[in-house]
C-alpha cells in the first residue's frame, strides 16, 4: 500500500516535504512547500515554504502544529491542509497575508514509482515521489490583498525525504496544454562511491514517457544552464533561457540550513526527439528550474 508519510518514527537526521505547485489560466505561479524535519538532535520541527516568481517566504512551525496521515495525502501545519482534495490556506506573519481555497480535480498518476528499483534502497540521501503529474483546479488565493484566480488552472505535487537535497542536483518541471514533464538529476551517494543519476517523466496526450538511469538513460551534459540525455530511440534536451532565482530553504542533515534558489516562473524550452522525428518543441515561461551545486 502506498505511504504518504514516512516520517513517524524516524530518527534523525531527517527531513520529508511535498511540493504543491497551482498555475493560473493567465500563466501566474504558486508553490507551497510544507516540510517536516528532524535535526542531528533530534529536535522536530515543521514549516511552509510559499513560492511566487517574486518573492518566497519561509514559515517555521513547532512540531506540535503538524499532523500528517499516512494512509493518504493529507497534511496539517497550524491552520493550514494540504490534501489530495486540494488546498485550505490561513496564515498571517509578518509580511504575508495568505488566505483562500483551491479544489484540485482527479489526479495524473504515474504508472509506477518514479524512483524505480531505488525506492526500496533505504539509506538513500534523498528519494523522489511524483503524486500528480497534472489536475486542475477551481478557487482563489489571496496573497497581500492580491486575488489569484485558479479556477481553470492546472497543477502538480511532489514529494521528497531523506538526510539532504544531494549536492549538486538541476531539477525542472513544466505543465502546458497536453503535456506535463518533470527531470531530475543529481550525484548521489551510494556507500563510499557515488554517481550522477537521472528521472524523468512526460506524460504527453496520456502517453507516459520514463527516462531513467535505471532503465539505461544516459546523461549527455548537465549544468546550471540545462540539460540533455538520451535512452534508446528517445532524446531530450532541456535549455534554459530565462530564469527569475528566488532563495529557498533546504534539508542538510535534517535541517533546513542550506540555501538554494528555484526560478518558480523560469523561460525554458524542451525538445523531445523519438528517432528522428520531433515530438515536440516547446518555450514556456511557466517552467519551473532550479540547479544547485554544494561548495
Amino acid at each position: 500500500m502506498k505511504k504518504y508519510f514516512h516520517g513517524a518514527n524516524k530518527s534523525c537526521p531527517y527531513f520529508e516535504g511535498w511540493y504543491f505547485k497551482c498555475q493560473t489560466l493567465d500563466g501566474r505561479s504558486l508553490a507551497l512547500i510544507p516540510a517536516f524535519h528532524i535535526n542531528e538532535n533530534g529536535e522536530r520541527s515543521a514549516s511552509i515554504q510559499v513560492v511566487t516568481d517574486k518573492q518566497a517566504w519561509y514559515l517555521d512551525y513547532p512540531v506540535s502544529a503538524f499532523a500528517a496521515s499516512q494512509d493518504s495525502l493529507h497534511i496539517v501545519i497550524g491552520k493550514n491542509c494540504f490534501s489530495e482534495a486540494g488546498l485550505h490556506l490561513n496564515v498571517e506573519r509578518e509580511g504575508l497575508s495568505l488566505h483562500g481555497v483551491v479544489e484540485f480535480g482527479p489526479f495524473q498518476i504515474l504508472k509506477s514509482d518514479i524512483m524505480g528499483p531505488f525506492q526500496w534502497f533505504a539509506n538513500m540521501e534523498c528519494a523522489h515521489s511524483v503524486l500528480s503529474m497534472r489536475h486542475t483546479l477551481r478557487g482563489q488565493m489571496e496573497i497581500n490583498n492580491d486575488v489569484w484566480d485558479f479556477n481553470g488552472g492546472i497543477g502538480y505535487i511532489e514529494a521528497d525525504r531523506g538526510r539532504s537535497f544531494p549536492t549538486t542536483y538541476l531539477w525542472t518541471q513544466c505543465l502546458w496544454d497536453n503535456c506535463s514533464l518533470m527531470l531530475s538529476i543529481a550525484t548521489i551517494p551510494l556507500g563510499k562511491l557515488h554517481f550522477t543519476g537521472c528521472i524523468c517523466a512526460i506524460v504527453l496526450n496520456g502517453r507516459e514517457y520514463r527516462l531513467a538511469t535505471y532503465q539505461g538513460a544516459r546523461i549527455l551534459n548537465w549544468s546550471s544552464e540545462g540539460a540533455s540525455l538520451c535512452q534508446g530511440k528517445y532524446r531530450l534536451e532541456v535549455e534554459l533561457l530565462d530564469q527569475k532565482p528566488q532563495p529557498l530553504r533546504a534539508p542538510s542533515d535534517g535541517n533546513m540550513s542550506r540555501t538554494i534558489h528555484e526560478s518558480l516562473c523560469a523561460g525554458v524550452r524542451y525538445r523531445f526527439w523519438q528517432g528522428s522525428e520531433l515530438v515536440f518543441d516547446h518555450t514556456d515561461d511557466c517552467a519551473s528550474f532550479e540547479y544547485a551545486q554544494r561548495p
